[in-house]
C-alpha cells in the first residue's frame, strides 16, 4: 500500500518533475539549436526555462547566450530573424527568414525528432539492461459485467488484442484502449488455465468514452489484473502513517476493517482505498490475541486521485496458488543491436497510439478527463523516481514521446503549426502574411490556454474526488 503523501514525497515529486522537464526541454531545444548551427543559421539564445535567468553564459564565436531560467516549464532557442529587429548586413545571409523552406522545416522538425530519438535511447538502455514486465493475466471478474458477459474468466491470459500479440500487461492495456476507442468493441484472444484459446468480444457500446477516464478502464469493463495473494500481515508500518498513530505494529495480522472480514492483503486494500478520512475500527491479531484499534484512514493522491490508505507494507509470503514468478512475469531483454530495433518499434508504436488518442479526444471518443497537467505529471514522475531507475526512465521516455508528438500538432504556436506556415509558403511561392501569422498565433495561444486550463482543472478535480 502506498505510503501517505508527505512533505518528503512532495519534495521528491517536485525535484523529479524539474529534472524530467529540464532534461526533456533541453533535448528538444538542443535539437533546434544543433540543426540550426549545422545549417549555418545564427543562434542568439538557448534558454532552458522562462522568466528571470538563474544562470547565464555567453560563449563561442557567435557569442550565443546560454541561460537557465526560473520557470522550468519550457525553453526556447532564439534565432536571428529580420522580422524581429534590425540585422547587421554581414549576418543577413544567416537569418532564419532568409533560409530556403527546407532548412526552416528541418530546424522546426529537429526539436520533436530529438525527443523521439531520446525516447529510443532510453528504451535501448532499458531493453539492454532487461525490463521485467507483468503478463496480462485476469484476476477477479465482476458478475454481470461487460467482461463476464463476453466470457472472460479468472486466470485467463490475454494473448492478443485486435489481432496484435500482447506479451505484457502494458501492451494489452494499450491495445484495449485503442480498440475500445475505435468502435466500442474490444476483440481479444485469451488462453485459459487449461491451455485452450478462445476469441472474445467485449462490447462497451456507448460506455466507451466513460471508460477512458483515469482508472476507469478495468473496473468499468469488470475485471482486475491477477496478482499473488499475500496475507494481511504487517511487515512494516510506515512513518507518520494512520496505522502508526492507531498503534498497529509489525507482525500484526489485520482480520477486520469495521465489520468486514479481511481475506488477504488485496482485500484490505479494496476495503481501505475508497474510504479516505473515514474513522473505523481495525481488528488485528497480535501474538494470538485479538485487539480492536480505532483508526482514521489516511489518504494518498498518487496518480492524481484521492484514495484511502493506512500506511502498512505486507509480508512477502504469497499464499500458495500453484503459479510461479515465470507465470506472472516476462523479461524484455535483448542484445545491444537487437535492442535498437525494439526501442525504435516501441517508440513508433507509442507515438502512433498517442496521435490516435489525441485524434479521438478531438472527435469525442475519448474523455477530456484523460488530459493530465503538470500536477499529475509531477506526481507520476515523483512516484516513478521512488520506484527505481527503470520505472523513472520508462516514464521519462513516455513523456518525451508525448512532448515530441504534441509539438508536431498543427497548432500555430507549436513547431507543427510553424511547419504548416512553411509548407504554405512552399505552395504559394511567398511567405504567409504577417496578419495571418498574427491571427494564427492568437488562436494557438488561446488553444494552449484552453488545453492547460482543462489539464489543471482535471488535476485539481482528481484531488478533490
Amino acid at each position: 500500500m502506498i505510503s501517505p503523501s508527505s512533505p518528503l514525497e512532495w519534495l521528491i515529486s517536485a525535484l523529479a518533475f524539474i529534472v524530467a522537464i529540464g532534461v526533456l526541454v533541453a533535448v528538444h531545444e538542443f535539437g533546434h539549436y544543433w540543426v540550426a548551427r549545422r545549417l549555418g543559421i545564427k543562434v542568439l539564445r538557448f534558454s532552458i526555462g522562462f522568466g528571470k535567468p538563474l544562470w547565464q553564459h555567453v560563449g563561442g564565436k557567435d557569442k550565443v547566450e546560454y541561460a537557465i531560467a526560473a520557470i522550468p516549464l519550457g525553453g526556447y532557442v532564439k534565432l536571428l530573424d529580420e522580422r524581429e529587429g534590425d540585422v547587421p548586413a554581414a549576418d543577413v545571409p544567416r537569418a532564419f527568414n532568409r533560409q530556403p523552406v527546407w532548412k526552416r522545416i528541418a530546424v522546426l522538425l529537429a526539436g520533436p525528432l530529438f525527443n523521439l530519438i531520446f525516447a529510443v535511447f532510453l528504451y535501448w538502455i532499458l531493453f539492454t539492461a532487461g525490463v521485467p514486465a507483468l503478463r496480462p493475466i485476469i484476476g477477479e471478474v465482476t458478475p454481470d459485467s461487460i467482461a463476464s458477459r463476453a466470457g472472460l474468466r479468472y486466470e485467463d491470459q490475454i494473448i492478443a488484442v485486435a489481432g496484435k500479440p500482447t506479451d505484457t500487461l502494458e501492451a494489452a492495456t494499450l491495445g484495449i484502449l485503442e480498440d475500445l476507442t475505435a468502435d466500442g468493441t474490444i476483440e481479444m484472444r485469451v488462453r485459459g488455465v487449461d491451455g485452450g484459446e478462445r476469441d472474445l468480444a467485449l462490447h462497451a457500446g456507448d460506455r466507451s468514452r466513460e471508460l477512458t477516464q483515469p482508472e476507469a478502464l478495468f473496473p468499468g469493463l469488470g475485471f482486475d489484473i491477477w496478482q499473488p495473494k499475500v496475507p494481511a500481515k504487517v511487515a512494516k508500518v510506515m512513518d507518520d502513517s494512520a496505522a502508526l498513530r492507531a498503534g498497529v505494529k509489525a507482525g500484526d495480522e489485520i482480520v477486520k476493517v469495521g465489520d468486514r472480514k479481511i481475506a488477504d492483503f488485496s482485500d484490505l486494500v479494496a476495503q481501505v482505498k475508497p474510504r479516505p478520512g473515514e474513522s473505523v475500527v481495525l481488528e488485528v491479531r497480535r501474538d494470538g490475541e485479538l485487539l480492536s484499534l480505532p483508526i482514521t484512514i489516511g489518504e494518498s493522491t498518487a496518480g492524481g486521485r484521492r484514495s484511502g490508505m493506512i500506511g502498512v507494507v505486507p509480508v512477502n509470503e504469497p499464499i500458495e496458488t500453484g503459479r510461479t514468478a515465470q507465470d506472472l512475469f516476462t523479461l524484455q531483454k535483448y542484445g545491444a543491436l537487437a535492442a535498437v530495433g525494439q526501442a525504435a518499434t516501441k517508440t513508433w508504436d507509442t507515438s502512433v497510439f498517442t496521435l490516435r488518442i489525441v485524434g479521438r479526444i478531438v472527435t469525442g471518443n475519448v474523455s477530456l478527463k484523460a488530459i493530465s497537467g503538470p500536477i499529475s505529471i509531477a506526481e507520476t514522475t515523483g512516484f516513478a523516481a521512488r520506484q527505481g531507475w527503470r520505472i523513472f526512465l520508462s516514464t521519462l521516455a513516455l513523456i518525451s514521446i508525448s512532448l515530441g508528438v504534441l509539438n508536431l500538432l498543427p497548432i500555430p504556436i507549436l513547431d507543427g503549426g510553424q511547419i504548416v506556415y512553411q509548407l504554405a509558403e512552399l505552395v504559394k511561392g511567398r511567405p504567409v502574411s504577417e496578419r495571418a501569422q498574427a491571427l494564427g498565433q492568437t488562436i494557438g495561444i488561446a488553444m494552449l490556454i484552453l488545453m492547460m486550463s482543462l489539464a489543471f482543472y482535471n488535476d485539481i478535480a482528481r484531488h478533490l474526488q
